[in-house]
């Protein structure tokens, strides 16, 4: 299990060890546990983050394969070296740190590409002080500091970032809010043919129906009723719906791109599959385009459960695969068309993040 997050992060020191490992949790968006975490650098000099990627520690077995298979995806944007920090697992006395094979694994695969390993840590935990060390120098150890008094976590406090205390914390925020609910509004949807609204007056009853949903989230009504819930889930059919639903998404973290963000997440937790794929998609770049990479795969990876053959969602995994930076997607919310929020009659209105 991978996780990455594009470029768009506050802005975090590279230089020392015990900051940036104590600053994963604001980078990944969750604090991550029995990981590998990869985080590049980018020119000029270095000192700017890059691509941050998040696997799983194979089993030994299987190192030199999960090394081969993370090393590639440094090289679609320019990175001028990397940084390995491996979180979890406990160092015996005199011993290096835990998970040294594999270090020297991804070091090589690093290097069949021509990307140093600049830096190579070890923690038993992020948290305030779990010892970390080099993988090289004896002197290079200590204590974390509280993850919370990083320059990052600041910076993320005051963009309103939330981080969670884990992955499956993160990924809870997908899991339907009913199940009964979902599986009846699944009936009802394969009984439909077409949307159910007239053809020459779809797109604008289907934009109103969508209007209407915002409206209710503004005034906290709460979860959709099973009508409403397959009324949205024809509206984000129709591709003109889609397109302005895109175009939502930027300015990236504005009060706009967090209401729709909101209520895409909503629908992602009300509607059934193959239906929820368009809202997790709409979910998927809206996250993608504030560069929360983390959040932006696990919507992806829900909306190609749904629907394994959706265009947009797969697209949208490749070029997060690929460590693409936001601003080069900027182009599919512009190019989806201009109405963007006037598009359902919205003036934006600051919204809590959620």
């Amino acid at each position: 299990m991978t996780t990455s997050t594009p470029t768009g992060r506050p802005p975090v020191s590279l230089d020392d060890p015990a900051q940036l490992l104590a600053a994963l949790p604001y980078l990944l968006g969750f604090r991550p546990g029995a990981s590998v975490v990869l985080l590049g650098h980018c020119p000029p000099g270095g000192k700017r983050i890059g691509l941050v990627m998040r696997a799983d520690l194979p089993p030994g077995a299987e190192r030199a394969r999960q090394a081969r298979a993370l090393a590639p995806r440094f090289t679609v944007a320019e990175h001028i070296g990397v940084t390995l920090a491996i979180i979890g697992g406990e160092r015996r006395p005199g011993a290096p740190p835990p998970h040294a094979g594999f270090i020297t694994e991804l070091a090589d695969a690093f290097a069949e590409h021509g990307i140093p390993v600049l830096h190579a840590l070890w923690a038993a935990d992020i948290a305030t002080g779990a010892p970390w060390a080099c993988y090289s120098g004896e002197d290079c150890h200590g204590e974390l500091p509280d993850p919370r008094s990083t320059v990052v976590a600041a910076a993320a406090t005051e963009s309103g970032t939330v981080v969670f205390g884990s992955r499956e914390e993160m990924l809870a925020q997908l899991a339907p809010r009913s199940p009964e609910a979902v599986a009846r509004r699944s009936g009802e949807l394969s009984r439909l043919s077409e949307p159910p609204w007239p053809e020459a007056t779809r797109v604008a009853d289907a934009a109103a129906e969508v209007r209407a949903a915002f409206d209710r989230q503004r005034r906290g009504e709460g979860p959709p009723t099973d009508a409403e819930a397959v009324r949205l889930a024809c509206a984000l059919t129709i591709t003109e719906i889609r397109d302005v639903c895109l175009t939502m998404a930027v300015p990236p973290r504005g009060p706009a791109a967090r209401e729709a963000e909101r209520l895409w997440l909503t629908l992602v937790r009300e509607l059934p599959a193959p239906e929820r794929a368009e809202a997790a998609a709409l979910l998927g770049y809206t996250a993608f385009m504030r560069g929360d990479g983390a959040f932006a795969g696990m919507a992806l990876d829900n909306a190609l459960d749904a629907a394994p053959d959706h265009l947009l969602a797969g697209l949208l995994t490749r070029v997060l695969d690929h460590g693409t930076p936001p601003e080069f997607l900027l182009g599919l919310a512009v190019a989806a068309g201009s109405e963007g929020v006037t598009g359902f009659g919205l003036e934006p209105a600051e919204q809590p993040p959620f």
